[in-house]
């Protein structure tokens, strides 16, 4: 890209996209175009339509979506899939319609199947079933893929996907029942603490194995990708590392200072057993991350001290 190329994020006040925008900022590029929700709702055709011929970016970097845990995708299955299928098809479409010279879509680690041989590499997509907590969120982000492999195979287009693993950092959302594991573990060990709680209670028996990259390190694999990378395989985002659940918790617990116990409860569910991404491809192309588990989660503490806990966006 260009330094002055125009670039649509799409969702830029969401974790990911301001993530976006700071290191677009960092490398020089200065024709950054955004849009609030309340300016430009993506579910609406029409307004995309019309933002996309009115603006006509070069490059779009698609990170607008639904997101939520396991509570929030269980209990709206359906807005889960319409949002994020129709915000995705709209965008791409119109980016397709305007001739956007690239975009890049990001997706999740979710759309790998439930029992994936591990670490997952990009080829497993579709070979067995999915996890059924977060399905409906995983067909709409493999729908928005497919898509792009497909206008690419239709039309020579140069779209490409990110997959990244469980993100975490500044902006987050520390809703207390909406939040991903991470940042609701953050929210919940500071009131313990600051109650003088004598326990918490986390949900499952802490046996899953989880990954997680911090989100400045996926926005400078973003904008490498989409300066560097051709293609319609997508490229997984991530450390190559996992811990446990349990493991997970004892950190974030340490990283706050709260020193009570820690219980849990096995009713609730473990969600994927374990999801560890193959990060191969983006090493071949000559990308790792820099930001340790621990570090990261004190930079996200410290973010959560200065920032008004957000409710769902």
């Amino acid at each position: 890209m260009e330094k002055s190329a125009k670039i649509y994020v799409a969702g830029h006040r969401g974790m990911v996209g301001s993530a976006i925008v700071r290191e677009l900022r960092r490398q020089g590029y200065v024709n950054i175009v955004t849009r609030t929700h309340r300016e430009l709702d993506l579910t609406r055709q029409e307004a995309v339509e019309r933002f996309f011929a009115e603006e006509r970016p070069e490059y779009v970097f698609l990170a607008a979506a639904k997101v939520g845990g396991i509570e929030a995708n269980q209990s709206a299955l359906a807005d889960f899939m319409y949002e994020n299928m129709i915000l995705e098809m709209n965008v791409i479409h119109s980016a397709w319609q305007n001739g956007c010279k690239k975009l890049e879509f990001l997706g999740s680690s979710c759309i790998y199947p439930r029992m994936a041989p591990q670490p997952m590499k990009e080829n497993c997509l579709l070979t067995s079933e999915l996890e059924k907590t977060n399905e409906a969120y995983a067909l709409a982000k493999i729908s928005g893929l497919k898509y792009c492999e497909y206008l690419n195979r239709q039309y020579g287009t140069d779209y490409i996907s990110v997959m990244p693993t469980n993100l975490y950092g500044p902006n987050d959302n520390y809703h207390p029942t909406h939040s991903h594991v991470l940042p609701a573990l953050i929210r919940r060990f500071h009131e313990a603490k600051e109650q003088h709680l004598p326990f918490v209670t986390c949900w499952g028996d802490g046996s899953p194995l989880r990954e997680f990259l911090y989100v400045d390190d996926l926005a400078n694999l973003c904008v490498f990708l989409i300066n560097n990378y051709s293609g319609n395989e997508t490229v997984n985002a991530g450390t190559g590392k996992e811990l446990s659940i349990k493991e997970l918790t004892e950190l974030v617990a340490k990283v706050i200072g709260y020193t009570g116990e820690i219980r849990w409860d096995p009713s609730k569910p473990n969600g994927t057993p374990r999801k560890l991404l193959d990060v191969s491809k983006a090493a071949a192309l000559g990308w790792s991350y820099k930001t340790e588990l621990e570090e990261g989660i004190r930079f996200s503490y410290q973010d959560f001290l200065k920032t008004p806990i957000r409710a769902e966006r």
